[in-house]
């Protein structure tokens, strides 16, 4: 039997992308000692959880081991590693590590929560060694689409293990550091490397991936070329694209104004951290007013149609006073992420509709990616020679893609999925045992349970309407008066052309004169008595099963 054994547990963004969060352990069987790696979102979608603002992991197997967990690492900045940070940190209260611009963004995060700036604990690149536990955990520089994003070396008594983050092989990213070949060689010969968790969201791109400084001549004669004004949208945390696109505005004589909450705080935090460098001038949205629309580039949010972004206020009238009209020219200088397609395209539209020039990435002229495609990752592979492979970031499909590239070269490689727990002290990764995972949903101010019913109640609710029938009963259980119908998100009238609510209460006015006293006696007989003749009316009238919700009111003596 071991004495002591290396363990992997993803309780997000195994299976899809998105809600990265990644546990690694390591001693005796249930007393490994624990770090955290990565806390991010996922995004809602009106379809399945409607009025939810995040999803983010559930990390109840955590909070029952709180006493075993030694860290918390943020390998960057993307909402989907580090988004649930300030959410979940106060039901881990653990020591945060995070390179210099990651950092500042967390502890934004923080601030806005009136969380303790102090635990979130600034690390510097490689050979800066964070020690936890019996883990020692170096952050490796890497490009990816926002500044300072790193791969982590984590070093365990059992082996070296790699933790790619998202990467791609850019040696020219125009911000940030770019990928170092030589450097991940060093990493290999160092010590050999037991098992390498990777980055498969581009698995299925098959021609290697290009570089964020081939977008420069692209824009530049793009928005050269415009005759009205100009307004692009990008990720607001891609720092290096919202550069180029500043640089090509100005260019072409132009004022840039940056527009969205979100986009101006990701400059700021670039530039005071000193990642970004030459950033073109902008001017403010009061000053864009008076700029001819000729001369003017907007930088804007929204490039994923989110409703309360710059982009798809634009789309709907004007933003801050600035409005697109014929002849002006609208780029999505991003790519779409599925489930998002319905939304852009819905704002794409709207601007087709006012005579507004759209340009997307369907031809891949105006954006590249910020993950590895399918040469890069073989690259990766042969780079880090690994005795085995785990995907990670990505759906179930690019998973098992990613594991069948890396057996063809003859490393071991396993499928983990949110809540497989993989053994990795042997010579192959192991299932140990599966671990039951879920979502917690922010849902306003409040964090709630995926299964607490709340998003379940309001998707009936949705879909079928929701009816309050008042009832009211004297002091001696009879019933007072008619019964009153309020209907919500439900036809006035029914299939026969009278009043829906009418109709309801006719019949449970008639119920009520007619029923058992044993049952006017008993609130949840009546209640549901009451619920089922009301849904019946539902069907015979509308074809639908409202959700029924019945006060009784009974009047006191005295």
């Amino acid at each position: 039997m071991k004495t002591n054994r290396l363990i992997y547990l993803p309780l997000g963004g195994a299976g899809e992308i998105g809600m990265n969060c990644y546990v690694y352990g390591y001693g005796p069987e249930d007393r490994e000692r624990l770090i955290v790696v990565d806390l991010g979102v996922t995004f809602p979608d009106m379809d399945t959880t409607p009025g939810v603002d995040l999803i983010m992991a559930d990390i109840a197997w955590l909070e029952a081991r709180l006493d075993r967990i030694e860290a918390i690492f943020i390998t960057h900045a993307h909402e989907d590693h580090i988004g649930a940070l300030s959410h979940l940190w106060p039901k881990l209260k653990k020591k945060v590590y995070a390179r210099r611009f990651t950092a500042a963004i967390g502890r934004l995060k923080f601030e806005e929560y009136g969380l303790p700036l102090d635990v979130i604990n600034t690390v510097e690149a490689r050979p800066a060694v964070v020690e936890a536990g019996p883990f020692q955990v170096q952050f490796v520089p890497v490009a990816h689409s926002i500044p300072e994003s790193s791969a982590l070396i984590i070093d365990t008594p059992a082996g070296r293990i790699v933790h790619s983050g998202d990467f791609k092989l850019d040696e020219t990213p125009i911000v940030g550091e770019g990928w170092n070949p030589a450097l991940f060689r060093e990493i290999a010969a160092e010590r050999p490397v037991k098992a390498l968790m990777c980055d498969s969201t581009n698995v299925f791109s098959l021609h290697a991936g290009r570089s964020e400084s081939t977008l420069a001549d692209p824009l530049h004669g793009l928005i050269a070329n415009a005759g009205g004004m100009v307004v692009a949208t990008t990720f607001a945390s891609n720092v290096a694209r919202l550069k180029t696109l500043a640089e090509a505005g100005r260019a072409a004589g132009r004022s840039v104004c940056l527009l969205g909450r979100a986009m101006q705080r990701m400059v700021k935090v670039a530039t005071e951290t000193g990642v970004l460098t030459g950033m073109p001038p902008t001017i403010p949205s009061e000053a864009a007013l008076d700029v001819p629309r000729g001369n003017l580039m907007l930088i804007v949010t929204g490039s994923q149609g989110e409703r309360r972004a710059a982009t798809a206020q634009l789309s709907r009238g004007r933003y801050l006073g600035l409005e697109l009209k014929e002849g002006d020219l609208f780029l999505f200088s991003s790519k779409i992420i599925p489930g998002n397609e319905r939304d852009v395209l819905r704002i794409m539209n709207s601007f087709s509709e006012m005579g507004v020039d759209v340009v997307d990435d369907t031809n891949g002229r105006y954006h590249v990616s910020g993950h590895a495609n399918r040469p890069d990752l073989e690259a990766v592979h042969e780079i880090l020679k690994p005795a085995m492979l785990i995907p990670m970031h990505g759906e179930h499909r690019h998973l098992r893609e990613h594991a069948r590239l890396a057996t063809l070269r003859g490393i071991a490689a396993e499928i983990a999925t949110n809540g497989m727990m993989m053994d990795l002290t042997g010579d192959a990764p192991e299932v140990a045992e599966f671990i039951e995972t879920g979502r917690i949903y922010l849902d306003g101010s409040v964090l709630i349970g995926a299964r607490d019913g709340v998003v379940r109640d309001r998707i009936r609710m949705a879909l079928n309407g929701h009816t309050l029938v008042t009832v009211i009963l004297d002091e001696q259980d009879e019933p007072l008066g008619d019964a009153w119908v309020e209907l919500m998100g439900l036809p006035e009238v029914g299939k026969r052309g009278s009043g829906l609510a009418e109709m309801m209460e006719t019949e449970v006015t008639e119920f009520l004169g007619t029923a058992p006293a044993k049952v006017l006696r008993d609130d949840d007989k009546l209640e549901e008595a009451i619920r089922r003749i009301v849904r019946q009316v539902g069907v015979e009238e509308i074809g639908k099963k409202p959700e029924v919700t019945v006060v009784v009111s009974r009047l006191t003596e005295g």
